[in-house]
């Protein structure tokens, strides 16, 4: 926009971000501004000139905007430089083990490991396992008691072939004695194997999975089959 980017030093502004694409939009109403401001200078009465001070307010106005969208952009590279501190800072996890909310859970070397917890009035519990075509693989009654149980599936399908590793959704459906469906929160386990930052939300990775930070509710060291520590 050459009449206000020099009050605003605007060229800077990332055009992919929000900020450029409100700015492109604006050099656009302001290029039809003046080509309109132009056409009814050549055209105007003599002797009943335009008033300058209307334009002039129209002007100022652009002047602005531009200045809102300028300031938003810093905010925006403020959030970008955070976000990255914050992946950096994350790059620490990879290789752990975390429990998270959610019901998204990786199957790796034979095993995938989750929560349920369940109120007073269950009376059964089935566990299903289900794949990305949304077909159920495995299912199994569970634990009914009140309370957080954990189960660890070893990948084996209904007939006990080994599922190929992968996300899965585990859905744990608890009834009540009149067959009603009880409340159920579920959480999973899996390795961070990456990290990273999109639309304003860090998260980490569990192969494919994408779990949010705020949904991380701890983490540990990840352990082998016979007990050593994986670093």
């Amino acid at each position: 926009m050459a009449i206000l980017s020099g009050i605003s030093g605007s060229a800077s502004i990332d055009p992919n971000s929000k900020s450029g694409q409100s700015q492109v939009k604006l050099e656009e109403d302001l290029n039809r501004f003046l080509n309109l401001l132009v056409t009814q200078l050549k055209n105007q009465d003599p002797l009943d000139p335009l008033d300058a001070n209307e334009f002039t307010s129209q002007l100022v106005q652009f002047a602005s905007v531009e200045q809102q969208i300028l300031q938003n952009a810093n905010i925006e590279k403020l959030i970008n430089i955070q976000q990255s501190s914050q992946v950096s800072a994350l790059v620490n996890f990879v290789g752990m083990t975390v429990e998270a909310t959610g019901q998204q859970v990786p199957l790796e070397n034979g095993e995938a490991k989750f929560s349920y917890t369940l109120g007073s009035n269950v009376n059964k519990t089935t566990i299903s396992i289900v794949n990305s075509s949304g077909l159920t693989v495995f299912s199994t009654e569970a634990e009914s008691s009140a309370g957080r149980h954990e189960y660890t599936w070893d990948g084996r399908d209904k007939s006990g072939n080994a599922a190929p590793e992968g996300s899965y959704t585990v859905i744990v459906s608890a009834q009540d004695r009149d067959g009603n469906l009880q409340n159920v929160e579920h959480t999973v386990f899996g390795r961070v194997t990456g990290a990273g930052a999109d639309s304003g939300q860090v998260t980490l990775f569990l192969g494919d999975i994408e779990i949010p930070l705020l949904d991380i509710l701890g983490a540990h060291e990840t352990k082998t089959a016979e007990g050593e520590t994986v670093n």
